[in-house]
């Protein structure tokens, strides 16, 4: 399954281990479910979890960020669908999806994707949600 990932997805599972976030970094690293990006996308999660409120080291998010561009499949922008959502820091995360055909936008902020996305075909899941969808996709003969 492709996925696109909000950039709260990603501070929650660098914040906190424990949680359904970092459960979806593992799958991600295990190759279990591929994460599209394009490269402004990229650097908007760079850009956010650099930021002081988050609390993160430098050296940890740029080793991070240097794993995870490994896993990433790269997206090219070739069509962009602006404006379509209430906060235009969304657009991104929408056209990754778009264009790198994901299956699934996984975010904390499902009411801002939800009617947008569906008109797309790309189903908006919180990293919980995904969880679960990855586990019954694992399951399946």
């Amino acid at each position: 399954m492709r996925i696109v990932m909000d950039t709260s997805v990603l501070v929650a599972g660098l914040r906190s281990r424990l949680g359904a976030s970092a459960a979806l970094l593992k799958e991600i690293a295990d190759n279990r479910v591929e994460l599209a990006a394009s490269p402004a996308l990229f650097l908007e999660y760079e850009a956010v979890l650099k930021r002081e409120e988050h609390g993160l080291p430098l050296h940890y998010v740029d080793g991070f960020l240097a794993e995870l561009a490994v896993c990433i499949v790269p997206v090219e922008v070739r069509f962009v669908w602006r404006p379509q959502l209430p906060d235009a820091d969304d657009e991104m995360v929408l056209e990754a999806a778009i264009n790198g055909q994901a299956e699934a936008i996984v975010t904390h902020n499902r009411r801002d994707f939800e009617r947008v996305a569906q008109r797309f075909g790309i189903e908006v899941f919180s990293p919980a949600e995904m969880l679960e969808q990855i586990r019954r996709k694992g399951m399946e003969p």
